[in-house]
């Protein structure tokens, strides 16, 4: 029994162990003045003032031991070897390029959208003057008009009700055709 909460214990104590370390994040604002939150480190471009946390410190291993010269002696201090500095491999721009490209496209497609909205409400409008100077022109003729009242009866529009259909018309025509 007492082997069986023995081992439970150990289980626990090398869970929290490795929960504590899966922990270590990095935070960082990007130049676009976003938040970043990561378990690599920032990219070079990124000053130390722009890095808002880190993990606590690791021990890391060196990235590469100097060889030992063949007479035994070992390289002088200030020497460097060529595959060391090939490693260290291209610094990143920070930029990542398919976002850029998905923001370009989602603008262009706005734009194209609101330049096919415009587009709409310009033939709207020419399409209402259109209608607007056909009627005008019909109730400038003199011709008798008739319409259907809310009963649903045919009436004959006075001279008042024309006057007052013919400036509402007339207010189309001033807004639409421009």
């Amino acid at each position: 029994m007492n082997v069986i909460r023995l081992f439970q214990a150990g289980l626990v104590l090398v869970a929290c162990t490795v929960s504590t370390s899966l922990l270590a994040q990095w935070q960082w604002v990007d130049k676009d003045g976003r938040k970043v939150f990561s378990d690599r480190p920032p990219p070079p471009d990124i000053p130390a003032a722009s890095i808002l946390k880190q993990p606590a410190a690791r021990v890391t291993m060196p990235a590469k031991i100097a060889p030992v010269a063949a007479d035994g002696a070992d390289k002088p201090a200030g020497a460097t070897s060529a595959p060391s500095a090939a490693a260290s491999g291209p610094k990143g721009s920070g930029v990542d390029k398919s976002l850029e490209e998905k923001k370009k496209k989602a603008a262009q497609e706005e734009t194209a959208k609101k330049k096919e909205a415009e587009e709409q409400a310009a033939s709207a409008k020419a399409e209402n003057c259109a209608r607007a100077k056909q009627s005008k022109a019909t109730y400038d003729s003199g011709i008798r008009i008739a319409r259907t009242n809310e009963k649903g009866e045919r009436e004959m529009l006075d001279e008042s009700a024309r006057a007052a259909e013919s400036k509402r018309i007339q207010a189309i025509i001033d807004s639409d055709c421009k």
